[in-house]
This record gives structure tokens, sequence and C-alpha cells, in this order.
């Protein structure tokens, strides 16, 4: 881990000032960030560094956080356009899934992660729930491995009322932790982490629902849950059990600070003070919400009270893309429309819902989320020379508005530079991509899947 300096670009710091330096610099030692500065960098902070990067015309940026995505997706992206959840499920999800080999996962992973370190993500979070091969988990954490991103599996489950290929015991569920915990929670400094990820209310029994969170408070690890998305899966759970989705996780006593909350679309007010109150996280993902017809969330009233939001582009089989640059565009235009506001979010309060709500999301508010001393250097740096973007007035609205996965120059994840000029330097990406189209091909082709 070499030391390394960022000069000559805009610095978005989006620390708890907002302060942004044109020029600026960021020096890293090791894995963490070492100084942040306004102008040029002192002779003393030059001195220090090996390496040196001319980030004139750039964004310097702390790298985003991708709070909700499935990689195994990369592989069914565009199979069922067109579709609701339920029925995109059983299309598209569902049949390919439950073929998927530990070598697809890994792949999948693969490019799927290559993707996100494309577009900015540093950090992303996988909620993984087929585990049709016993090593598929691994294969993903594999991949999260050799990338160099960090990572973190939320590694799904449901026990009741889901496709009979993917239910699973409480007891398997919780060996298979146990195992995953043993072999990769923590490991690469801390690079890789575990959580638990129950899919979807009306596929998680009571019994299990507080099994597991009970375990995952013992082992100091998150839940990550899908509530809400759609009206139909709400209508479940109130014709089961009487409770809309958050009243069902307050009564089991499943509502912490250590709760993200996927998509959250259709809540009602109480559910919103049962969020606050309880302090859990959502993590909103618009592009696949407008992409299945789902609705939209309610994330200007829940910023009114106070409630962490993250931002995360969903699978890549209900967006089709990760693009996290996209996804900054479409949150603040969809709230923009929907509440005839166009004040509603600003380029500023989207770029802190996906690096500070991101990085809570993730467990790491004091690691990651904005350029300052001692925090962990996961930097970006985005081309603001393009005829997408010049002339530059606004660095935020630019990197809001105007830019897109293309023009990300380079990305650093633990003081590791995993892309430089554009180009991937941990994988040969021509190679991995005709890879992934042929394991893709027998795939579909096992699985009886015609495109």
């Amino acid at each position: 881990m070499a030391k390394l300096l960022i000069e000559n670009g805009t610095v978005v710091t989006l620390n708890n000032s907002d302060q942004l330096f044109t020029p600026g610099y960021v020096l890293i030692e090791a894995d963490r960030i070492a100084a942040v500065g306004e102008g040029q960098a002192p002779a003393e902070v030059r001195s220090r560094a090996e390496t040196i990067i001319d980030a004139a015309l750039m964004a310097v940026m702390p790298g985003m956080v991708n709070a909700h995505t499935h990689l195994f997706q990369t592989f069914i992206r565009g199979l069922a356009d067109d579709k609701p959840l339920l029925e995109w499920l059983a299309a598209a999800i569902w049949p390919v899934a439950k073929a998927l080999t530990e070598e697809e996962a890994y792949l999948a992973a693969m490019v799927g992660l290559v993707e996100n370190i494309r577009s900015g993500s540093t950090s992303v979070n996988d909620h993984h729930y087929v585990h049709t091969e016993p090593g598929n988990d691994d294969g993903i954490f594999r991949a999260a491995e050799e990338s160099g991103i960090r990572f973190m599996m939320a590694r799904g489950w449901a026990d009741m009322n889901y496709h009979e290929a993917f239910m699973e015991t409480p007891d398997r569920i919780t060996k298979e932790m146990a195992r995953l915990r043993e072999v990769w929670h923590g490991k690469h400094n801390d690079r890789l982490r575990l959580q638990f990820g129950p899919l979807i209310p009306w596929g998680c029994s009571d019994e299990t629902m507080r099994r597991t969170f009970q375990l995952a408070k013992e082992w100091r690890m998150g839940t990550h849950i899908h509530v809400a998305e759609s009206q139909a899966e709400v209508a479940i759970d109130l014709e089961k059990r009487g409770l809309r989705h958050i009243e069902w996780l307050a009564a089991l006593d499943a509502l912490d600070p250590s709760v993200q909350l996927v998509h959250s679309v259709w809540l009602t007010d109480n559910e919103l003070e049962l969020i606050a109150n309880h302090g859990a996280i959502v993590v909103h993902c618009p592009v696949a919400n407008m992409y299945l017809a789902s609705g939209v969330a309610r994330i200007p009233e829940m910023l009114q009270r106070g409630i962490t939001v993250a931002l995360g582009t969903d699978g890549p089989g209900s967006n089709n893309s990760q693009d996290m640059l996209e996804t900054l565009k479409a949150t603040a235009l969809l709230h923009k429309v929907h509440t005839l506001n166009a004040m509603i979010l600003l380029p500023e309060d989207v770029l802190r819902l996906v690096c500070r709500g991101g990085a809570k999301a993730f467990g790491l508010p004091d690691q990651i989320g904005s350029l300052e001393v001692g925090k962990k250097a996961d930097v970006v740096l985005v081309d603001l020379n393009s005829p997408f973007a010049m002339p530059v007035h606004k660095v935020p609205s630019a990197l809001v508005y105007n830019l897109n996965a293309q023009q990300v120059d380079t990305v650093i994840v633990n003081g590791e530079v995993l892309m430089r000029d554009k180009k991937i330097l941990f994988v040969d990406e021509a190679a991995l991509l005709e890879e992934a189209r042929q394991a893709c091909q027998r795939l579909f082709k096992r699985a009886g899947v015609a495109v």
C-alpha cells in the first residue's frame, strides 16, 4: 500500500460542513486518508507521496455505497422486462436461479462488481438468497475478495410461502451463517463482511425471524430485509398476520439501527414513526421501483422525520444496470416530479444519501462516506472534462444531473487502486466478459430458459 497524493481536482468532502475545495488535495497513506485540504498540497505533504495523481478537471469524491443489489442477477438482466414484481419473480428469477452453480455465481458476481466499480461504487451490499448449490455464497465472496471492493453479503433466507427451491429450515440458515462467519466475515482488514438477510416478511416465519435477529445481535451483525415494495406484498401480510410490514417487525422487537429496510414504498404514517423512533435505516432503490411500477417511496417525509436513507440500484434483473450515478439522477428527479416541488431534493442532498447514508447502512459511519482524515481511503475520481458536463458551474450538480459510469476515471478502495484511467486493474475485463457470456448460455440451456 503506497502513499498516494491526489491533487488539482475539485474535492467534494461531504464532511459535516459539506466543504468543497477547488482545487484541493487528498493524501492517502496505507488504507487511510492522511490529509485533505484546499489549494495546492503543502511541500511537507507532497514530500510524503510516492505516487501523484493529477486530478485536474476531475471531481474527487468519497466512494459511493450501493446499499442494495443482487449480483447474481447480472445474468438475468433484460430477461423479463415490463412485469410487476411477483410476475417478474416467476418469469425471470426463479427458473434461472434454481439452476445456478458456484462458478456461475462467481462469474455473475465478478461482472456485477466490475460494473459497480466502473460506476463509482466502492462498497456493495449484496442481498444473496440463491443457495441451491452449497458453494454459491462462497463463489460470490470469492469474487469480492479478488475484486478488492468493500463488500457485505446479506445472506438471504425464506422459510415459508416461497419457491421450494429457495426455502431453508431455521437450522440450515443458522448453520450456514455460522460457517460463512468463520470463513469470510472480517477478512482482508474487515473489507469482507456478513449480515442476516431475511428475504421478505411474507416468506419469513415469526419464530425464525426472532431467532435470526437475536443471533445477529449476539454476533454484532446487521439485518437486511425487503419491506413494502409492492401493494400486493403488504396485502399478503395484512391477510395472514393482520399487520403491515413495519408493524410486524416492531411487534417482533426486530427494529433498531442495525436493520436496513429495503424499498419501504408502501408505508403508513405510523410505520414512518416506528422507523424513526427505532432508528432503522431505509434503502431507497428508485430505478427498480420505477422499473417494476412498484410505487414511490416517501423519501422526503422520511428525511423530515430524521430517518437515515441510503441508496441502492437493486439487482440488475430489475434495473437493468448498477450505475450509481444514474441512481443519483433518478432519485432527485423522481421525487421532484412526484411532489411537484423542484426544490425537494438538491444535488448535495442526494450525494449525502449515497455516501453518508450508505455508510450508515453499511455499519461504518465513522469509517467511510466522506473524505476526512482518519477515514478509510475509499475515493473516486470522476472526469468532468466531458461534453456531457462542460462547462461545469457546480460540481455536485454535474455529478447528479450530468454524468454516468462512463465518466468514472479512478476508483480506490482501502488505499488500493482498482481502476485507473478508466481501466480495471484486477482482472482481464474482456476475458471475464467472454467467460461470463459462455457460462450464461450454458446456465440458460440447463435451466430450460429460452431468450
